[in-house]
């Protein structure tokens, strides 16, 4: 084992300020639990989470409630890059805390006031997250579900164009095969004129 991350992951049952010490994750969401009356109200599940949910503090809380509003059930979906910060204090101390630095969902750069102590509030910033992964696979899907030539080559051009882009040839030519066979589906019959 070469990765010496693996090796200072903390055993919990939640992400831990330490298991980012090795550096940011980008999280997407997959589940948010909230319950009333605990000391943590508020359980998101992510991908490959492995049972370790992401469990913000308040202010991180007060993020996501500024960025995506109240109801939990809209974040679903969504994404956010969770970071180590070393300066987060807990009883005096500085012991570090998970902060929030990038979300998607949100059009600009968000600048927030948020409680350090309670006489102590600080600026907070949160950065726009762009996804830029494309989802060739849903592109292919919907290609195939196409009920109208136009509507297959409304669907392939922007794919194409991105793998094309990405300078991906293989998706290119997967994209192009595809398209011509569902478009075949859309040829008049020999002899016919439609």
């Amino acid at each position: 084992m070469s990765d010496m991350g693996q090796t200072i992951i903390a055993r919990s049952d939640q992400l831990n300020a330490d298991d980012l010490l090795s550096g940011p994750m980008t999280i997407k969401i997959t589940a948010v639990t909230v319950k009333g009356g605990q000391e943590q109200p508020v359980s998101i599940s992510y991908e490959g989470d492995n049972g370790k949910p992401y469990k913000p503090c308040k202010s991180m809380c007060r993020v996501l409630v500024t960025a995506w509003g109240a109801d939990s059930a809209v974040y679903v979906g969504r994404s956010m890059t969770l970071y180590c910060d070393p300066k987060v204090k807990w009883g005096g101390m500085e012991v570090g805390g998970i902060r929030i630095s990038h979300m998607t969902n949100i059009a600009d750069t968000m600048t927030m006031a948020l409680t350090v102590t309670r006489a102590n509030k600080k600026p907070f910033i949160v950065q726009p997250l762009v996804n830029n992964a494309f989802n060739y696979d849903a592109a292919l899907d919907a290609m195939a579900d196409a009920v109208s030539e136009a509507q297959l080559k409304a669907i392939f051009a922007p794919a194409w164009q991105r793998a094309k882009k990405d300078g991906d040839k293989e998706t290119m030519d997967s994209l192009k095969a595809n398209y011509d066979t569902f478009k075949a589906k859309f040829a008049a019959p020999e002899g016919k004129t439609l």
